[in-house]
């Protein structure tokens, strides 16, 4: 079990986040030094938690940002990012987040249609600049994933679809504000299988080789991010294997003259150093189950109501023998559960559980649904 320092977490208002700073050091370490291997270019995905101090922290490495917001944006240059280094994506970006990016001069706009292109190129021109901008490319690769995170189909709403590659490389010669800087893929996300990166890098390839015989130069080639955690065993499995991954795109993807490739990892950076920390409320007997009841609910972990997502749980209080529960919260909707039939120490009331591997996708999607509040957050480091 992983160390927690739960004397003082029962003198500490419940629910709240814990982040391992130690952990994210480490696993931060782990990717920037496996990427550098290859001289590939790092972008964290802020959408996976913009902790201020998580951030923080990131940005201290040197890596850059993915944002897929105007909010985010603002939020990485508080953290420190350069403008240089930041990236924004996401299919619907309004003409004021737009205005932040050309405000602040970022490195490059991943744009995912025909009138996004249109747009950027006007509100560049009313400035007298010229946005840097990457064509994000949908490559109907199917992750294999759940279908809310899944983003590479020819289903999904995000990127340029291949059959309109030639008429946007078209339209292009008549945006003069805009200059195209590379291509860019995001193809889902919690993806374990190494089978859609082959995929991926297969198809870039084939854009790639097609683009070059029509004599357009990409000077940049941005791969997204997708790689996934150990839900299941988060002590077995801290740090994710960015080596084999990246030693992937270096063996599947010729790298041509003068270009620089770019990866957007968020789940896989900040995922397992952050727990959850909730107080069991009651232990209720059912007819067929027995629930533990806790003060954290969808509010503060909407991953396994939205995606039906695992995530380990374990009693922090307790070392008595193992009993079979249906861990619930307390609000009011029948979804708001986290586990169905999953075993912990027996519990009692008062008894505080960690539901492991939430530093991704847990306190940066947190709602006051109910009029509750926000969880807050505390830090292994700041703890000691």
């Amino acid at each position: 079990m992983k160390y927690f320092p739960i004397d003082k977490f029962r003198s500490i208002e419940t629910p709240f986040y814990f982040y391992d700073i130690a952990l994210l050091r480490k696993t931060l370490d782990a990717a920037v030094t496996e990427a550098a291997k290859y001289n590939y270019h790092i972008h964290y995905a802020v959408k996976a938690n913009a902790n201020p101090r998580i951030l923080s922290i990131i940005s201290g490495q040197g890596v850059g940002a993915d944002c897929v917001s105007g909010g985010e944006i603002q939020a990485a240059l508080n953290a420190g990012f350069p403008c240089g280094k930041i990236v924004f994506a996401g299919v619907g970006k309004a003409d004021w987040e737009i205005n932040v990016g050309l405000d602040h001069d970022i490195f490059c706009f991943n744009v995912e249609s025909i009138p996004e292109l249109e747009v950027i190129n006007y509100w560049a021109g009313s400035k007298g600049k010229t946005a840097g901008i990457a064509l994000r490319i949908n490559p109907d690769v199917d992750a294999h994933t759940h279908s809310h995170i899944t983003t590479g189909t020819k289903e999904d709403k995000f990127g340029i679809h291949l059959d309109q590659l030639d008429e946007v490389l078209k339209l292009l010669k008549s945006l003069p504000f805009l200059k195209l800087l590379g291509l860019h893929f995001h193809i889902g996300s919690q993806i374990t299988d190494k089978e859609p990166f082959l995929l991926l890098c297969k198809r870039a390839n084939e854009i790639q080789t097609r683009l070059s015989e029509q004599q357009i130069k990409i000077e940049h080639i941005n791969f997204g991010g997708g790689l996934g955690i150990d839900y299941e065993h988060p002590d077995d499995h801290p740090i994710p294997d960015f080596k084999e991954y990246f030693e992937l795109f270096h063996t599947h993807f010729p790298v041509f003259p003068h270009q620089e490739v770019h990866f957007e990892p968020g789940r896989s950076i900040v995922g397992q150093c952050g727990s959850l920390i909730s107080k069991t409320l009651y232990v209720k007997e059912g007819s067929e189950k027995t629930f533990v009841i806790l003060d954290a609910g969808f509010t503060e972990l909407i991953r396994p109501a939205l995606y039906d997502a695992y995530h380990f749980i374990e009693n922090l209080s307790s070392e008595q023998p193992l009993e079979t529960y249906e861990v619930v919260g307390p609000i009011c909707e029948s979804s708001d559960c986290f586990a169905k039939q999953i075993e912990l120490n027996r519990t009692s009331r008062g008894d505080l559980l960690a539901i492991r591997s939430s530093g991704a996708y847990g306190e940066i999607m947190a709602s006051q649904y109910n009029c509750r509040q926000l969880p807050k957050a505390y830090f292994s480091d700041l703890l000691e």
